[in-house]
């Protein structure tokens, strides 16, 4: 996927754990850990919001777009090859 979650980043900045930052979010670990995984398919602008406010950062320390051959994602082609 072209957008890169680096929560990791931030957390190892402020030093902070996984659980600690989802307690402070209100938000499941797991939840979280999908989210810092680059596994979720959306995020909430209120999440953003919050994991900003406790992380003291900007929605762009947190999230960024890469092309997808830097990602290392397959382009989606527009039509099926027929055989």
């Amino acid at each position: 996927m072209p957008i890169v979650v680096d929560i990791d980043v931030m957390l190892a900045r402020r030093k902070m754990s996984v659980g600690e930052l989802a307690d402070r979010v209100g938000i499941t670990p797991a939840n979280l850990a999908v989210l810092k995984n680059g596994r979720a398919k959306a995020v909430r602008f209120a999440t953003l919001a919050a994991l900003c406010e406790v992380l003291d950062c900007q929605p762009g320390d947190l999230l960024r777009w890469e092309a997808a051959d830097e990602a290392g994602a397959v382009p989606a082609q527009d039509a099926p090859i027929s055989r």
